[in-house]
């Protein structure tokens, strides 16, 4: 049976508490390649705030129904109904009972990779956000919570390894045949999206950790067989995740065993199942010979991310999906905090902004924009959204600021007290921190409710007369799909007033009082600030540390940026800076590109550019990022509107191109000096210096005088990580097309038996923005280690061509589109969430010129008209063309 075709939509005003309540589970769960059968035994009881005398419904999806009973007693057929979505049973009594459900499912034939499933030998489950249903009947939303015990049998030669959630109370043989069977209790009240079971042929890498009480936890990540060695980093992260959340949040865990599995076959990041977290295996193995040094670091937050839901997420989780950012968003904060205390605060926080304005503001000025709460959706596969993460991430980021440290600590220890073992809103998570702190957040809480990226416009003007400096702040925000008219936020504009001198002076209000932090709080749509005894003319740093998430407009000229560049004491904002004078001449390059017009050099950019590859006190880490030219996506979000992929890539190559003739020696002293001193090894320090080189030989390479080439080849060669290797490879592939057949040819024969390495393989040949690329794509969909059936593979092949080559996709013959359609129609009837999520590529196309623009559409219409689209892509077109 399928689940209805076109959902009608869910509102956050229509919901109601469930009628009733589950207590305990209980699950026997036969483990069966095509034949599992699941044996659910609920305790059930009216919920008092539900309404009186109603029915039981309970949600499924492709289920065989086998038996029912109710109180041991066999239901007859008049007393239920069965629907290709739920069970109902008519007229139960209205007491607490016991309902028994036996259902059959085939989890090798599901290839929605949603519910229970098998894949490479491995049964596993996902179940969030309704993946519950597909497993047995069950009131499948996340305010039900009930304790679990489950029951896993199967045979033994086919899944030695049985996993479940909570801690292992029995195990055992089944006498008599080849089957045996493991108990698993969580003691923890949880939502069904949070259940998990996993069975296979599985190496185990052990550990324990001892908490701040003293208990002992015993910790496991398995693997796949042969790939053991590579989780050692992983456990290392666990182990240093689990210490911080204790020392920094309080946060103790809660169960006697924490448990890890690595699949490949995954349509998520990684899911924080109750003591069983189930992740894709690329966000787990690594060695230096096999991962890089953003995989290290992806698995070091993705590791803690995973486990600090255990609390934010777990013990407390959410009343409905609404909520979904009060989980993730919240989340999303204390594993960047996490990351920022391991390794560079600053270098982390340039890295999260540029996530931000990558794919947030993108998201947020486009069709698919939606509010960090949204207030309605169709289907809630589509709403786990960088505006949910990310934009949720910053909203926590800016409570702290205008909290303080101490009150945002005294408001997440109230939320811990108070709604431990809940179902929460956002309602309920700001109350703790306004209660904790005495502070009105009515106002605040628009930043849940308001979609859209706000435009901060600052002007400064200093009056040497009066020896003043004045501030005038205006705020806005543009429409966006269903919010035509938005009121003023909420905004900490963090800021600092340079002197000449490049110090910075006290910020004092001409009332006497000065802000503390130098954090002005501006919440109407204008709002004026004067600043006494400033006797020489500064430079204004505003928005320090990126303190709200604005697009910021300001009256610095080009000389005050190089000035800030320089010698402003706050990290992100001297590479905010550079960025801002590359935006501008970017901007003016591409429209140049577009009439034919020379323009005079980037004078000013190469410069600052300079200046900070001269300056030896700073982190090379961070040198790596200021170096780093725009992406073509982030110029054509900058742009804004009529914009044409390839003048921007026209504008950037020129600018890159200047950037590596103008600056050949100190790049190629950096690539030099920072040679790696020893051994490879993933910390932030070692990290830093290869980002710097590496950012170093892509500029030389693409100045083309042949010696970036030289190095890169010679890296290539002699390179002992795949950090090195990959970044030779990419620049020989993009930049020396003479040796890229053979260097692709050598990578793919080295590595061919890992497929996380050769998902990079796919990728970066997915992303050469050449005409020729989309052919090379088609051939590729065609290669024997090519599969649809497996996600990595798709987002690495297919997903990279959409997201990450501008030109190519947006080719202005439309073909790029039409792939990308037919690729999505292709893979709709066997992994809907996959394919709606390649569909997303198109969330700028209204931005493009007219001709690219009327193909996107036509692309997009196509799809539309195909009869039987599931939700999940039936919803991201309808939005997309809305």
């Amino acid at each position: 049976m399928m689940r209805d075709a076109d959902p009608k939509p869910v509102r956050l005003a229509d919901y109601r508490p469930p009628d009733w309540l589950v207590d305990t589970v209980d699950l026997d769960i036969s483990l069966h390649p095509t034949a599992t059968t699941i044996r659910a035994r609920l305790a059930m009881r009216p919920n008092p705030l539900g309404r009186e005398g109603s029915p039981i419904v309970l949600d499924g999806d492709e289920l065989v129904l086998k038996s029912l009973a109710l109180d041991g007693a066999a239901l007859a057929g008049n007393a239920y109904s069965v629907t290709p979505s739920s069970l109902t049973l008519l007229a139960p009594p209205q007491q607490p009972l016991v309902l028994e459900i036996e259902t059959q499912l085939d989890p090798s034939a599901n290839t929605k990779l949603m519910g229970l499933y098998r894949s490479s030998g491995t049964y596993c489950t996902q179940c969030e956000a309704e993946g519950f249903r597909r497993i047995t009947y069950f009131p499948d939303r996340p305010d039900v919570l009930a304790v679990y015990t489950t029951r896993i049998e199967a045979d033994r030669a086919e899944a030695p390894v049985l996993l479940g959630n909570g801690n292992k109370v029995e195990e055992g043989e089944i006498p008599g045949t080849s089957r045996h069977f493991a108990v698993w209790h969580d003691p923890w009240p949880k939502p069904c999206y949070l259940f998990a079971l996993v069975g296979g042929r599985l190496d185990r890498v052990g550990d324990h950790f001892v908490t701040a009480t003293g208990r002992e936890v015993d910790l496991g990540i398995y693997v796949e067989a042969g790939k053991s060695a590579r989780a050692g980093y992983a456990m290392d992260a666990l182990k240093r995740s689990m210490r911080w959340d204790e020392e920094v949040f309080g946060c103790e865990y809660d169960l006697d065993v924490f448990n890890i599995v690595a699949v490949a076959d995954f349509n998520m990041g990684a899911m924080e199942n109750k003591g069983l977290n189930i992740f894709n295996d690329k966000y787990v193995l690594a060695s230096p010979e096999t991962a890089t040094d953003s995989d290290y670091s992806s698995i070091e937050g993705i590791i803690a991310h995973e486990y600090f839901h255990n609390w934010t997420g777990n013990r407390i989780t959410c009343r409905d999906w609404f909520q979904l950012c009060l989980k993730e968003g919240l989340t999303v904060f204390r594993d960047q905090e996490f990351t920022s205390d391991e390794r560079s605060r600053p270098v982390k926080r340039i890295m999260d902004v540029r996530l931000l304005k990558a794919f947030q503001f993108s998201e947020d000025a486009g069709p698919l924009a939606h509010p960090v709460r949204p207030s309605t959706y169709r289907e809630i596969n589509n709403f786990y959204t960088a505006t949910v993460y990310e934009k949720g991430a910053e909203v926590v980021r800016m409570l702290k600021t205008l909290l303080g440290p101490d009150g945002f600590r005294n408001g997440m220890d109230l939320y811990f007290e108070r709604h431990d073992g809940e179902a929460a809103t956002i309602e309920d998570f700001l109350a703790c921190f306004a209660d904790a702190t005495g502070t009105d957040l009515g106002h605040f809480a628009l930043w849940y409710a308001q979609a859209g990226t706000p435009q901060l416009t600052v002007t400064g003007e200093w009056n040497p007369a009066e020896k003043s400096y004045r501030l005038d702040v205006e705020q806005s925000v543009p429409p966006t799909p269903g919010q035509p008219d938005k009121q003023p936020l909420v905004i900490p504009l963090a800021i600092g007033l340079v002197a000449p001198s490049g110090e910075d002076l006290p910020l004092t209000l001409t009332d006497g009082s000065s802000p503390a932090g130098g954090v002005l709080t501006v919440d109407t749509a204008r709002a004026s600030f004067v600043f006494r005894d400033v006797a020489e003319r500064p430079v204004a740093s505003l928005n320090r540390g990126f303190s709200a998430p604005v697009r910021l407009v300001s009256n610095l000229s080009t000389e005050d940026l190089v000035f800030l560049a320089r010698h402003d004491h706050d990290p992100f904002n001297r590479f905010e800076a550079v960025q801002t004078i590359a935006f501008a001449y970017l901007i003016e390059a591409t429209q140049a590109a577009r009439s034919g017009r020379n323009l005079p050099g980037p004078e000013a950019l190469i410069a600052a550019m300079g200046a900070s590859l001269a300056d030896p006190a700073l982190d090379p880490a961070f040198i790596s990022q200021v170096i780093l030219v725009p992406s073509e996506s982030d110029i054509a979000r900058e742009i804004g509107q009529d914009v044409d992929p390839d003048a921007v890539n026209a504008a950037r190559g020129t600018l890159r191109r200047a950037i590596g003739t103008a600056l050949a020696d100190p790049l190629a002293h950096a690539f030099e000096r920072f040679a790696a001193p020893g051994p490879y090894s993933p910390d932030a320090a070692s990290a830093g210096r290869r980002a710097l080189r590496n950012a170093c030989l892509s500029l030389l390479a693409e100045a083309g005088t042949g010696e970036g080439v030289a190095r890169a080849l010679g890296l290539y060669r002699a390179a002992d990580n795949m950090t090195d290797r990959l970044q030779a490879l990419t620049t020989l592939a993009h930049y020396a097309p003479q040796h890229r057949d053979e260097v692709l040819a050598d990578f793919y024969e080295r590595f061919r038996d890992d497929p996380l390495v050769i998902d990079k393989w796919f990728a970066l040949q997915a992303q050469i923005a050449e005409p020729g690329t989309l052919d090379r794509i088609r051939e590729l969909t065609g290669h024997p280690a090519f599969s649809l059936r497996n996600p990595n593979r798709v987002r690495a092949l297919i997903g990279s061509f959409a997201a990450s080559n501008p030109t190519q996709f947006n080719r202005a013959d439309g073909a790029g589109y039409e792939f990308l359609a037919d690729t999505v129609l292709g893979l709709d009837g066997s992994n809907p969430q996959l394919a709606a999520r390649l569909l997303g590529a198109f969330k700028s196309w209204r931005l493009l010129e007219a001709g690219r623009r009327a193909r996107a559409e036509a692309a997009l219409r196509r799809v539309a008209g195909k009869p039987g689209l599931s939700p999940d892509v039936t919803d991201i077109v309808s939005r997309s063309l809305a």
